[in-house]
């Protein structure tokens, strides 16, 4: 099994920046592919981007292509999301995901999951 802890969320003016990251305890992280997701008050889990165990690949949701980075430290146990040109339509909650072995953009293919951080972008 996996644990994930998120941090970094906060509040942040529209056009600014946030780094999200992730923290997983349990064995062998670099087994796992690795994902962000969000949830706004009202709408749906939406999936934002994932990361293979290598991070060999990505792939990411085109509301955030080009504006969110992902990116992991197998050595540290840590998935990261950068966050650029923020717009309030960002604010959710934003929670890290944890799969084994192979990316996938469906929340229902993830087993583990944090507890998420809150992110709102306004002025």
């Amino acid at each position: 099994q996996v644990q994930l802890v998120e941090s970094g969320g906060g509040l942040v003016q529209p056009g600014g920046s946030l780094r999200l990251s992730c923290a997983a305890s349990g064995r062998a992280f670099s087994s796992y592919a690795m994902a962000w997701f969000r949830q706004a008050p009202g709408k749906e889990r939406e999936f934002l981007a994932a990361v293979t165990l290598s991070s060999g690949s990505t792939i990411y949701a085109d509301s955030v292509k080009g504006r969110f980075t992902i990116s992991r430290d197998n050595a540290k146990n840590t998935v990261s999301l950068q966050m650029n040109s923020l717009k309030p339509e960002d604010t959710a909650v934003y929670s890290c995901a944890a799969r084994y072995w192979v990316t996938s953009s469906s929340r229902a293919d993830y087993a583990y999951w944090g507890q998420g951080t809150q992110v709102t972008v306004s002025s």
